[in-house]
C-alpha cells in the first residue's frame, strides 16, 4: 500500500471527524484525516474554548448516549493526562407545564442525579438570576464545561500519536466512489477502502460529488459574551452553573449559558438558532435578531450583566429539519459513511455497535461499528 492509500479517508476535522478518526486509528485502521482549513481554525462548528455537557434532554436516547461519552471524555482525558470536563452542573429552566416537565422525566426515568429548585428557595441557591413567573427549576448535578479547543488539539494528537495522517489546507474538490474511494484534494489524490464525511457547514458539497444531496440548513450563530457588573458574581469560580432556559418569553428557542471563564469577567449567552448563510461567505450574514433576544431576556433574567455583548464571535450549525442529526451509509455506496446535520451537538463518536443490527447506526443514534468501516 502507497502512501496515498488508505484503510479510511475522513472529510472534516471537526469533533466529529477528529473524534472518528482518532477510534479507526484505535482500531488499527490506516487512517487519512483531511481538513480544508489550515488547523486550528474558526471556519466551522468545533471552535471556540468551551461546550455544556448535559445529561438533560427531551428525548431517551441521548441520555442513554451521555452516559458512554462521559466515560469516553474520562478514558481521553486518562490516556492523554490533560483536563478536557469541568463539573459545574446545569441549571435547567421553563415553564412548569413545556418541555421543561419533559427534561425532568427524563433525567427522572433514567435516574439521572438532579435537584428541584422550589421557587422560594431559588434565588438562595441560584443568586443574580430572576427567575420567570411560571417557570420552575431543576439542576442536572452530573452536567459541565467541556474544553473545546483543546479537545481537539488532543485528539488530533492523540490521533497522530497512533499512525494517523493529517493533512490540512486541503480542500477537497471531487469524490469518486467505488470499491476504491479515490479523494482528489487541491494538493493531491488519495485512496481508501471506506470514506467518512464529517464536514459540517460543508457536507451538502462534498456530497454532491456522490449523486446525493440531504436536507440540510447552514445557520450563523452570534456567540455572545456579557460583561458582569461586579466581577465574579457568575464566575466558574464561585461554583456558578451552565443553564438552558427552554422557553421564555422573548423567544420559542432555547437559550444557554456558560459561567464567565474564558473570557475574565465575561458569561457565554447564546440563542439555540440563527439566521441562515452561506458557509463560505459566513459574515456577510449580518443578522442580529437574535442578540436583540437575548438582551432582552437578559435585562429581566440576568440583571447582574450589562445587556449589550462586549464581545460577539461566529459559529455555524447545520440543522435538519428534525434537529436530529444524521449518521448512515450512504444509500448507493455503502463504503460512504455520512455524519452530518449536527444541529449543535457536540459529541464524541464512539466505538460501539448498534445492539439492535450490528450495523452503522442511523439517527439519532452517535455509535458504529468500525469493523464495518
Amino acid at each position: 500500500m502507497s502512501s496515498q492509500d488508505y484503510d479510511c479517508i475522513v472529510i472534516g476535522a471537526g469533533v466529529q471527524g477528529s473524534f472518528t478518526a482518532y477510534n479507526l486509528a484505535k482500531n488499527n485502521k490506516k487512517t487519512l484525516l483531511l481538513e480544508q482549513f489550515v488547523l486550528p481554525h474558526s471556519r466551522g462548528s468545533s471552535h471556540g474554548q468551551t461546550r455544556i455537557i448535559r445529561k438533560a434532554y427531551d428525548e431517551d436516547y441521548y441520555t442513554h448516549m451521555m452516559e458512554e461519552c462521559y466515560q469516553l471524555w474520562s478514558q481521553l482525558e486518562k490516556e492523554a493526562n490533560v483536563k478536557l470536563y469541568r463539573r459545574t452542573g446545569l441549571l435547567v429552566m421553563g415553564p412548569e407545564q413545556g418541555d421543561y416537565q419533559v427534561f425532568k422525566s427524563t433525567l427522572e426515568r433514567n435516574k439521572v442525579p438532579i435537584v428541584i429548585l422550589p421557587r422560594e428557595e431559588f434565588s438562595q441557591h441560584i443568586p443574580h438570576v430572576n427567575l420567570s413567573q411560571g417557570n420552575a427549576a431543576l439542576v442536572d448535578t452530573t452536567a459541565g464545561v467541556l474544553y473545546a479547543d483543546r479537545t481537539l488539539k488532543t485528539v488530533q494528537g492523540q490521533f497522530q500519536k497512533l499512525g494517523g495522517v493529517i493533512k490540512d489546507g486541503q480542500k477537497v474538490i471531487d469524490i469518486t466512489p467505488g470499491s476504491v474511494v479515490t479523494v482528489t484534494t487541491v494538493s493531491g489524490v488519495y485512496r481508501a477502502k471506506r470514506l467518512v464525511i464529517t464536514a459540517g457547514p460543508w457536507a451538502n458539497t462534498l456530497l454532491s460529488h456522490t449523486g446525493l444531496q440531504l436536507p440540510l440548513q447552514v445557520i450563523k450563530i452570534n456567540v455572545c459574551y456579557w460583561r458582569e457588573k461586579i466581577p465574579g458574581s457568575y464566575n466558574v469560580q464561585h461554583r456558578f452553573p451552565c443553564f438552558i432556559q427552554l422557553e421564555s418569553e422573548e423567544a420559542k428557542h432555547h437559550i444557554y449559558g456558560l459561567p464567565s471563564n474564558e473570557y475574565p469577567g465575561l458569561m457565554k449567552i447564546c440563542y439555540h438558532t440563527g439566521a441562515e448563510t452561506d458557509p463560505d461567505e459566513r459574515d456577510r450574514q449580518t443578522d442580529r435578531g437574535d442578540i436583540d433576544i437575548l438582551q432582552r431576556y437578559i435585562t429581566r433574567c440576568f440583571p447582574g450583566l450589562v445587556p449589550i455583548p462586549a464581545v460577539v464571535e461566529s459559529c455555524m450549525y447545520t440543522v435538519t429539519p428534525d434537529s436530529h442529526f444524521v449518521l448512515d451509509l450512504h444509500p448507493t455506496h455503502s463504503n460512504i459513511v455520512i455524519g452530518a446535520g449536527f444541529s449543535g451537538f457536540f459529541f464524541l463518536v464512539s466505538q460501539c455497535s448498534d445492539k439492535t443490527s450490528g450495523n452503522i447506526a442511523t439517527v439519532p443514534w452517535l455509535s458504529y461499528n468500525h469493523d464495518k468501516i
